[in-house]
């Protein structure tokens, strides 16, 4: 039931800030997307059958010829893709799902702290739309912010946009989220072990993240 009203709240409200939308919990249990899993605490997390994917979204060391500093992240929208420099012309680059038309942020940010199997609050707003919704969602495989999350501030004031992982797999590459950056759960954990607190964040669409 908590599971159903989430869903449809979070379909209906046109809110700004990471408010992650739900599939159906028919497609949400559809376990043909696992092969295993991949120990962790305190879940382990699921292991997505890449086959099911297109391959350009699997996590690979590309060629990078962007001004970004090693170390810096940079998500393209256009592209649905999150590149983490590195040196020497290279990035590291991983498969993205990302807002709805006139939903997605661009703008620089930086890494203002991180979260491992976070916990998930609607927002002031949302609770005063549906107050019949939970008002705290504990971590889990059933959580919209999945295994990891990397909350993105602005001169030191959270922006409510997140870099986190997802359990809809099939949402990679689409624009799907209201504003929010997924990734597959072995991928943003992957990158919450390789950046610190404190890493920027460049988000760009239509090749700018100036606004």
């Amino acid at each position: 039931m908590i599971r159903r009203l989430l869903i449809a709240a979070l379909l209906s409200v046109p809110l700004a800030a990471c408010q992650t939308a739900q599939q159906p919990v028919a497609t949400m249990d559809d376990d043909n997307w696992y092969v295993g899993s991949i120990p962790d605490q305190p879940h382990n997390i699921p292991l997505v059958d890449r086959r099911k994917m297109d391959a350009k979204y699997a996590r690979q060391t590309v060629e990078y010829k962007g001004p970004e500093k090693p170390g810096s992240i940079v998500v393209d929208i256009d592209e649905r893709m999150l590149y983490l420099v590195q040196p020497e012309g290279k990035a590291i680059r991983y498969g993205v799902g990302v807002g709805k038309q006139g939903f997605s942020w661009r703008g620089i940010a930086s890494v203002g702290r991180k979260g491992v199997w976070p916990n998930w609050s609607p927002t002031k707003t949302m609770v005063g739309i549906r107050p019949d919704l939970p008002r705290y969602l504990e971590a889990g495989l059933d959580n919209p912010l999945g295994a990891r999350a990397l909350y993105l501030h602005q001169n030191g004031a959270d922006t409510l946009f997140r870099i986190h992982g997802t359990n809809e797999p099939w949402s990679i590459g689409e624009q799907v989220s209201s504003g929010c950056v997924r990734m597959l759960n072995e991928d943003v954990a992957d990158l919450y072990e390789r950046v610190p607190v404190g890493t920027t964040v460049y988000v760009k669409r239509n090749g700018r993240y100036r606004v």
